[in-house]
């Protein structure tokens, strides 16, 4: 793995963050499950995307890429010969397919890699073997499913990742008869949920929210279409933390009208006292004196480490609670944040659910490490905008999970940040 040397410096300029992640992993599983041609554009060729895409032809689909437009045509889903199915690294991938193809009584055998294979999936085993599905697994994966997905009652408790959530959403229309998720505890992460139930009514599938969770009817069908993918305000915000830290930043490929969850990070970075302002479907955003605020994180877990590095430079304390799921990521990333900024010269401290920061005006600068995490790598590469010295974080490929081009973005902006060669 390679590591990047990234130079302190403002940022000034616009910049098109990818296509949301998670709303064309959703849009690609509803497009393949449809009997016709869809066209789903804008899409970005990140790792996880390409282990959703390759997924869903080991299941029978065919999914071909022209540019930055992905056509799909789901006539012969569930009619797959391959029945190993790798998921990469990617848990959207692994926990939306896992009931997906139980719902098309397909013998699929899942595997990943990185940390993916030690991620919990403990809900499925417990819910899906009571529905017809046998699940065969030592605790991760590998892991193998047979048995057609029956209809029924599905409790799972509300505290759990929302992917487990979305996979039986995704499944439980195409089956004969009604189903019924029933939360026993409250939903996290609810942003993901109601933009899972988006984008199957924009595919023609509809569920009834209740008070404890959803009805879903069977015997519904996918129908084709062709899906925009809006920009993805969880990419967005490691540049709205480099503008906030003292740059000048325009983003002009996001949707104010999301169902994305972490486009509540507008109203945080705002509390921290920086400077945005809509302006023509672009948020346009500049430094303001910060100071240290309390984030509840249980809805935008992946928003923390870009707010972490926010935090390291608010005058003040920052409280982050609610994000005990980040230390069951591609790594700890509350230990992992902590580490890092402390590295910097910063004052961070691990709780059980969260940090504590204490802000200062500027960090030195320093060696850190990248952890091998997408997320890890660009929210500490964006520090260097108010450090002292150079910052060099390792494992700078592992931004291909999720965003391959944010480097050569970030130099678009004036950033400066050059790769050292590993091993």
């Amino acid at each position: 793995m390679h590591s990047i040397v990234v130079s302190p410096g403002i940022l000034k300029g616009s910049v098109s963050v990818p296509p949301s992640k998670s709303a064309a992993h959703r849009a690609i599983i509803c497009a393949s499950l449809s009997k016709g041609k869809s066209l789903i554009r804008p899409i970005a060729l990140s790792n996880d995307i390409q282990a959703t895409i390759e997924c869903m032809r080991s299941l029978g689909a065919e999914l071909d890429i022209n540019g930055d437009t992905l056509t799909v045509d789901g006539t012969n889903i569930f009619s797959g010969k391959n029945n190993v199915l790798d998921c990469g690294e990617s848990g959207s991938t692994l926990r939306f397919l896992i009931p997906t193809a139980a719902a098309g009584g397909m013998n699929v055998h899942f595997v990943g890699h990185g940390k993916l294979p030690e991620r919990p999936i403990g809900v499925y085993t417990d819910c899906l073997p009571k529905n017809g599905v046998n699940v065969v697994t030592e605790g991760g994966l590998p892991l193998e499913i047979n048995g057609k997905l029956k209809s029924g009652l599905f409790e799972i408790p509300g505290n759990i990742s929302s992917q487990f959530i979305t996979g039986l959403l995704l499944a439980l229309p195409l089956l004969d008869g009604d189903s019924e998720i029933r939360l026993t505890s409250a939903a996290q992460s609810v942003g993901y949920i109601r933009m899972t139930t988006d984008i199957m009514s924009e595919f023609g599938v509809n569920v009834t929210q209740t008070e404890t969770g959803w009805i879903i009817h069977g015997g519904q069908n996918y129908r084709p279409r062709n899906f925009t993918v809006e920009g993805d305000w969880s990419q967005a915000a490691f540049f709205m933390t480099a503008a906030a830290l003292g740059s000048d930043i325009t983003i002009d490929n996001l949707s104010t009208n999301s169902a994305q969850g972490d486009k509540e990070c507008v109203d945080i970075y705002r509390r921290f006292g920086a400077d945005i302002r809509e302006e023509n479907g672009k948020i346009i955003m500049h430094s303001g004196k910060l100071r240290g605020i309390n984030i509840n994180a249980e809805n935008i877990p992946d928003m923390v480490p870009a707010l972490a590095v926010t935090a390291a430079f608010a005058e003040g304390r920052t409280v982050i609670t609610g994000a005990a799921r980040l230390r069951i990521k591609e790594c700890d990333r509350l230990a992992a944040m902590r580490d890092g900024l402390n590295r910097l010269g910063a004052s961070v401290a691990e709780t059980a659910d969260g940090l504590i920061i204490d802000g200062k005006d500027t960090l030195d600068g320093g060696f850190v490490l990248g952890y091998n995490d997408h997320r890890i790598v660009m929210s500490l590469s964006t520090a260097s905008v108010r450090c002292k010295d150079k910052i060099t974080v390792t494992d700078m490929e592992s931004v291909n999970k999720s965003y391959p081009s944010f480097f050569e973005d970030f130099r678009k902006l004036g950033g400066k940040a050059d790769v050292i060669m590993g091993e």
